[in-house]
């Protein structure tokens, strides 16, 4: 199925991840205008001209077909490597974010875990993309992981973009993007008391430590601390938080619980004055 040209509102990047195939990958998803999702993937985000690296809350217009090599029904892929992007125009946090919620909250909001999960293994409705509005955020868990990528992979890359005919003569520029050293999960509750752990994959998330390391000096668990503070006592605690949530491929159908969050929407809480 080919979208030709569509307007899409950027409110997903994931955090890049190295594939053996097409080098450091983004994974990117927003809503089209009738505020149902759409994934694109893969885009080689960071070599794509500057005019092209699109921001959160960008609508942008780009050529899509449906990406094949994935079941998910939100899933389109740009018509060609080089497909070119066109920024038309941000949407910004005036009003506490009013233009940003007519399209994110257009839609259904999820509160139940459970029912959200039995969507995405019905092969008739196969939900990959939701908000989710949680009753509770419980904690914020920072966990170690590996702080190098696959060699394999890695390698893999290297040669492919120096037996690629076709590559710029400064392609060898490109620099892959570091590897997190931490896993940053919520541990949540939902509207029927279910508790959840669920990892944040989140571009900013990890923007936000490697900021935070190098105003303090790379002290890590100062680091650490101050995504803490972000996400938990300022995010959980003060906003209305709504939180993105995506299905990994691989775990679609198989995972007891195959969601990520794939990002945050966490404007002010807005109280309701009485009229008398």
């Amino acid at each position: 199925m080919n979208m030709a040209k569509t307007k899409v509102l950027i409110t997903v990047k994931t955090y890049p991840v190295i594939s053996s195939k097409y080098d450091e990958l983004v994974c990117t998803a927003g809503f089209l205008e009738d505020g149902s999702w759409i994934r694109i993937y893969p885009i080689q985000f960071r070599k794509k001209s500057f005019e092209e690296q699109y921001k959160k809350y960008d609508w942008i217009e780009l050529d899509l077909v449906k990406n094949k090599s994935d079941f998910r029904k939100e899933s389109y892929r740009p018509i060609s490597y080089d497909t070119e992007i066109k920024i038309l125009e941000h949407l910004d946090t005036k009003s506490n974010w009013l233009l940003r919620k007519e399209i994110v909250f257009k839609k259904k909001i999820h509160t139940d875990i459970n029912g959200l999960i039995s969507e995405a293994k019905n092969r008739e409705i196969m939900t990959s993309l939701a908000v989710f509005k949680p009753a509770e955020i419980l904690n914020f868990t920072i966990e170690k992981v590996d702080r190098v990528w696959d060699k394999k992979k890695l390698e893999k890359s290297k040669q492919d973009r120096s037996s690629n005919l076709f590559a710029q003569e400064d392609e060898d520029l490109f620099e892959v993007v570091k590897k997190l050293p931490y896993k940053f999960s919520y541990i949540l509750r939902d509207y029927n008391g279910k508790e959840s752990k669920m990892m944040i994959e989140d571009w900013e998330i990890g923007q936000l430590f490697w900021n935070c390391l190098a105003r303090h000096e790379s002290n890590e668990s100062l680091a650490d601390k101050d995504v803490k503070k972000k996400y938990f006592d300022d995010f959980a605690k003060t906003k209305d938080l709504h939180l993105f949530l995506g299905t990994s491929q691989l775990h679609h159908f198989t995972g007891k619980n195959p969601f990520m969050i794939i990002g945050t929407f966490h404007p002010k809480i807005e109280t309701q004055t009485s009229l008398f």
